[in-house]
């Protein structure tokens, strides 16, 4: 950690960087970060409602889809990212003697501004459709903390086997949509068929999208006894990632 904070002036290089990159060709430049979910949101609203005439039962549907897109964009597109940046800072690597976790360290940090970006349509609909507001809001930032820490430990994985093969990235791209469906990111968890709710049960990260989701939908913070499960899988996961990269990091510069 002392070495990376060491590096603290380039994460931020790198984190402005990709912002600047993400909206360079943008005509509405961070508008689309705020207007993209609410299109999807709108968009499952109309198939859900109008077009197979499914009553969700969780409250206010809006809400809740646009919830789960936000934390769903932010993790997927923070994974992939991640997995490019290693080969997407290739000169940079094999010119600098840096610490190759600054990386996918800055791409996740990007991403988490992107997603507290994001976070200001959602609490328009809030207070458009008077969602209540409470005070369990004040716990998103552990909430997002638990994402970004659960996000960055799989990129740490997942980023040495983009390097190392080159049809990772696309391969975990057919993942992440399979794992989308999987997980009860636009519908309720109650409305899966007994027989299949232990996919979604022992689900990862269905518990970090419900401690996510639980202060805004539900206006309440998760019990202690979910919260220490999915605290537990952040850590994990982290310090899985982080040692998968460690032991995997002196090859990258050869494959690169």
């Amino acid at each position: 950690m002392t070495e990376l904070y060491n590096y603290r002036d380039l994460i931020v290089a790198l984190v402005a960087r990709d912002l600047k990159v993400r909206y360079k060709r943008s005509a509405i430049g961070f508008v689309w970060t705020m207007l993209q979910p609410l299109l999807m949101m709108l968009v499952f609203e109309i198939v859900f409602s109008s077009v197979f005439r499914f009553k969700m039962e969780v409250g206010n549907y809006a809400v809740y889809a646009l919830s789960g897109v936000l934390f769903w964009n932010f993790f997927s597109q923070s994974i992939v990212a991640s997995m490019n940046s290693l080969r997407g800072n290739a000169g940079l690597l094999k010119k600098l003697p840096v610490p190759r976790e600054v990386f996918p360290l800055a791409t996740v940090i990007s991403g988490v501004l992107n997603l507290v970006f994001a976070l200001i349509p959602l609490f328009l609909i809030l207070v458009v459709t008077r969602h209540p507001l409470t005070p369990a809001l004040l716990f998103l930032p552990v909430a997002i903390f638990l994402a970004a820490l659960f996000t960055l430990g799989a990129g740490l994985l997942l980023s040495p086997l983009a390097v190392f093969f080159s049809d990772t990235v696309e391969l975990v791209g057919v993942l992440l949509t399979a794992l989308m469906y999987l997980t009860p990111v636009i519908y309720p968890k109650e409305i899966v068929p007994e027989k299949y709710l232990w996919i979604v049960r022992y689900n990862p990260l269905r518990s970090i999208l419900e401690t996510f989701r639980d202060p805004i939908h539900q206006g309440e913070i998760p019990p202690l006894s979910h919260l220490s499960v999915c605290a537990a899988i952040a850590v994990a996961v982290f310090i899985l990632g982080a040692w998968v990269f460690r032991k995997t990091s002196d090859r990258i510069p050869f494959y690169i």
